[in-house]
């Protein structure tokens, strides 16, 4: 059990938001070769703030897939595909989606962070920022995270332990706590998406219902996507994180559908595709950075470069086939 912070220790039986992504940064392959169909060019896609809400579509059909009946070698039925043997066919009725890093880069999220707590100490708290810069404040919210293993599902909880720990060795009054979580909390909704993301959301939520399942805490209804989405499953309201089986299962009896009929879609090669292909669903691998595939165990079902290219594949699996009817 990693150790809590006095005053961090005082405030978490109150604390009710959800965690951000701060893990340490995945590690990274380089990229199998898909093609990816209509991958558009243009402008990051900036959320968060009034009058970006895309609109929602409502129709949703169960989609065909074809994959590899062992899943050792991931297939994608379209020119360029690698070579599988004896091809099966299973039927998605619904996708529960990561959202860091799949809908929009985090890095320039977590940048913003930094400055934007930096620049609220220096207003409201000078003595913690001089204590604490912004690189002796990262160093400090990563030192919390090794030191408090059992909260690595609560990112909010690290963070307010953080900003505790900076107040209180700096002298300053914790009633500063939640205004500068507040500050924290409104920094991190402000996404930019990958310029792919919220016309291929729209598009895939048309098809069947979309579940995000997060390790971090964005905001779905602050951000301005929730209306394309089922519902919001965060690690910290589940209890347990990605790639912990349970938070995938979860997500699937609130979907109404089995294990093998949901597909997960994220970059992440372990919280993702290796946690969701351990949990019995099937696992599609958004590789936007141009890496191989080298996890031992397994493989996706499917891989993808953006967004839109999976919505294209969607597309054309459905141009053949009846509608089924609603998935749920």
């Amino acid at each position: 059990m990693g150790r809590l912070y006095p005053a961090g220790a005082a405030i978490l039986g109150s604390l009710h938001r959800a965690g951000t992504q701060e893990q340490p940064q995945p590690q990274r392959h380089r990229k199998r070769q898909w093609p990816a169909a209509g991958k558009r060019q243009g402008k990051q896609h900036r959320l968060g703030s009034p009058g970006t809400n895309p609109a929602a579509l409502t129709l949703h059909t169960p989609v065909a897939i074809q994959t590899h009946p062992v899943r050792k070698e991931p297939f994608c039925p379209c020119a360029g595909a690698s070579a599988y043997n004896g091809p099966v066919s299973f039927t998605v009725r619904a996708i529960t989606l990561d959202l860091d890093d799949t809908l929009w880069p985090f890095a320039p999220i977590g940048a913003r962070i930094d400055q934007v707590l930096h620049d609220w100490m220096l207003e409201h708290s000078p003595a913690t920022a001089a204590m604490y810069p912004v690189a002796a404040m990262r160093e400090l919210r990563e030192r919390s995270f090794r030191d408090n293993p059992h909260l690595h599902h609560d990112l909010s909880a690290l963070r307010r332990l953080t900003l505790a720990e900076a107040l209180e060795a700096s002298g300053a009054p914790l009633e500063l706590l939640e205004p500068a979580y507040e500050a924290f909390y409104a920094a991190r909704n402000q996404v930019e998406c990958y310029p792919d993301a919220i016309d291929a959301l729209a598009r895939i939520a048309a098809r069947v219902p979309v579940a995000a399942v997060t390790n971090g805490n964005a905001d779905l209804e602050r951000i301005g996507l929730m209306e394309h989405f089922a519902f919001q499953l965060g690690s910290r309201e589940h209890g347990m994180a990605k790639p912990h089986a349970s938070i995938f299962h979860a997500a699937c009896q609130r979907l109404g559908c089995g294990h093998g009929e949901v597909l997960h879609v994220g970059d992440h090669v372990e919280m993702d595709v290796a946690g969701a292909a351990r949990a019995g669903l099937r696992s599609c691998w958004i590789n936007r950075t141009g890496e191989t595939w080298t996890h031992p165990e397994l493989r996706p079902d499917l891989e993808f470069d953006t967004m839109t290219a999976l919505a294209d594949w969607l597309d054309a699996h459905l141009a053949d086939r009846p509608s089924s009817g609603n998935p749920a």
